[in-house]
């Protein structure tokens, strides 16, 4: 069940998440990471070039026996050649992580597709699969409604989508059925909602105050079952069996085994009142605003 597992990367070349207390993940802590999950049967990175040093990290620690899946950032308004642009951040990544090619390449901000340059950016993602430079290409979304104008005309490999307790928006618009009866990959993220679903009333940000009704009935029901947050997080994610991989990103070692660990906590349901769409919540990119 661990190769269900996609380790994620954020964390390698950034001080990234919401409850990271440590800062960015030190070279050889990311070592020892990479190999200890390696050896648990665990298959899949899901990197970006945007996220820092993470790639360089990767490739001096060593990948090529990975899938590595990366994703390229926004098409710069001022590029005159989007072919030629994507082509150098392509073999940027791969100068960086030591590959020859990669298992997936992803759209960090596919509603560019929508825009004037989009079918040029779609045919130099589908030249470099032809290329077999690329195995799979698709994009990340940040809502599933992002699928109802992009789904169409650019059809996706793969797709990586946000995916928690909380957040269950792939399965109530229907679009997680219709992408796995597609025959598309699909990886969820943020199924910890970067770590704010593991924090209690103590270490929490008092922004999130304004939910909690929310946090006193996640705690009850937790307790209620005998379960910690993290178990709870990934069993909610594990027993989806439409979802191909499940990305986690981790501080340390012990982090990663803690993940590990819960794999196989067994829950029969988890409560509605845990389901909503109040989306100051479930997307971090609003918690800035807060």
């Amino acid at each position: 069940m661990t190769n269900h597992l996609a380790l994620g990367s954020a964390q390698l070349g950034l001080p990234y998440g919401i409850a990271n207390t440590n800062g960015q993940v030190d070279f050889d802590t990311a070592s020892s990471i990479l190999h200890f999950a390696k050896s648990k049967g665990m298959d899949t990175i899901d990197t970006a070039i945007s996220y820092g040093d993470s790639e360089r990290c990767l490739g001096k620690v060593g990948v090529h026996d990975w899938r590595v899946i990366t994703k390229l950032p926004e098409v710069p308004n001022t590029c005159a050649d989007v072919a030629l642009w994507v082509n150098e951040q392509v073999q940027g990544s791969l100068s960086r992580l030591k590959l020859e090619r990669l298992s997936g390449l992803l759209l960090h901000s596919p509603n560019q597709l929508l825009d004037p340059i989009g079918k040029q950016l779609w045919l130099a993602l589908q030249n470099l699969k032809r290329d077999k430079i690329v195995n799979k290409i698709g994009y990340s979304i940040y809502e599933p409604a992002q699928l109802d104008s992009l789904w169409s005309t650019f059809r996706p490999d793969l797709v990586q989508a946000p995916f928690n307790v909380l957040d269950r928006r792939l399965i109530r618009s229907g679009w997680l059925q219709r992408i796995y009866e597609s025959d598309v990959e699909i990886h969820a993220r943020s199924i910890l909602l970067q770590g704010l679903l593991l924090m209690n009333e103590k270490n929490r940000p008092r922004k999130f105050n304004r939910w909690s009704d929310l946090w006193a009935a996640w705690a009850a029901w937790l307790q209620l079952n005998g379960l910690t947050a993290l178990q709870a997080c990934v069993a909610f994610a594990m027993a989806e069996p439409r979802i191909n991989r499940i990305i986690v990103g981790v501080e340390s070692l012990n982090q990663l085994e803690e993940i590990l660990t819960s794999i196989n906590t067994n829950i029969s349901a988890f409560p509605e009142e845990l389901n909503i769409n109040n989306l100051d919540l479930i997307n971090p990119s609003r918690w800035n605003s807060l």
